[in-house]
């Protein structure tokens, strides 16, 4: 028999005579920090039945990876909702690369809609994180659905890179926004919308401070101002209140236990203590 490693508290290890399995998949639900999720799905995906495997994939939030459009030279995101397999679908040219010939695309009137969604949303990210990268995917709830109902994902991630005019090592922000859209009554359209935020943020000899966040919001908005602008007011509302949270959550604390900071036998200088705060603010 192999001895396997001590493992993290929150990981069940299976005894290898009761069944294939080297992990209990319902345990593993430690918090896990962002840097090392997907280093270690990858592992995991190896372990596991391919059945399993998709179920991670579609349930567990991951940092977004950034591919680029071989046709068009053009950067968009990965993430589960456009992929198919092992491949994954470019928004920008609306193929799979790998080539897959039976992967999901939208109808022809909603990938409309998603090529107008891209262009707009390109410059949205542009104003509002001074750069990054984003994607908007559209895909059909129902191919024999005639209500117009339909689902979507709006991604975007900023990297500020090694070292950003803050001193951060690394900050890096990746927003998930899964819409679902449902016809109304008299003129209304329902939006459903659950983001994720993933953040992570490194400054050397200082602080690391990881995490995400979700939330939910519902609302019923005239269908004649279109889906674009209806979808993209929401995920600016919801953003706003999320990076407040954030700020709050994460940064308000920090700076919270930097002002109380304190030497027992002798009174720290006042210029160390304002110094300290000030290198702390991002």
């Amino acid at each position: 028999r192999i001895a396997l490693p001590e493992l993290p508290e929150g990981i069940e290890s299976a005894n290898p005579l009761d069944g294939p399995d080297l992990l209990t998949p319902p345990r593993l639900s430690f918090p896990f920090p962002c840097a090392f999720l997907f280093a270690s799905l990858k592992c995991l995906l190896e372990l596991v039945p391919e059945d399993v495997a998709e179920d991670l994939l579609s349930n567990v939030d991951q940092p977004l990876q950034v591919a680029k459009d071989s046709k068009l030279g053009k950067q968009y995101l990965l993430c589960d909702y456009n992929r198919d397999g092992d491949s994954y679908r470019s928004p920008w040219s609306n193929n799979y690369e790998p080539a897959a010939d039976d992967g999901i695309k939208p109808s022809d009137k909603l990938r409309k809609v998603e090529v107008e969604g891209n262009d707009l949303f390109q410059k949205y990210c542009g104003q509002y994180y001074d750069g990054g990268i984003s994607s908007f995917y559209l895909w059909d709830q129902d191919e024999d659905d005639q209500t117009g109902s339909f689902a979507g994902s709006l991604l975007f991630k900023k990297d500020c890179g090694k070292v950003s005019k803050s001193g951060i090592e690394k900050g890096v922000w990746d927003a998930v926004h899964v819409v679902e859209s449902l016809p109304g009554g008299k003129g209304k359209v329902d939006y459903k919308l659950t983001s994720t935020v993933m953040l992570s943020a490194v400054k050397k000899d200082m602080f690391k401070l990881e995490g995400n966040l979700t939330r939910q919001d519902n609302k019923a908005l005239d269908e004649k101002d279109g889906h674009v602008p209806n979808i993209g007011s929401m995920v600016e509302e919801m953003e706003g209140s999320m990076r407040n949270s954030l700020q709050q959550v994460y940064f308000g604390w920090c700076e919270q236990v930097i002002a109380s900071l304190r030497n027992a036998g002798k009174q720290l200088p006042e210029n160390v203590i304002n110094d300290l705060k000030t290198k702390t603010k991002i």
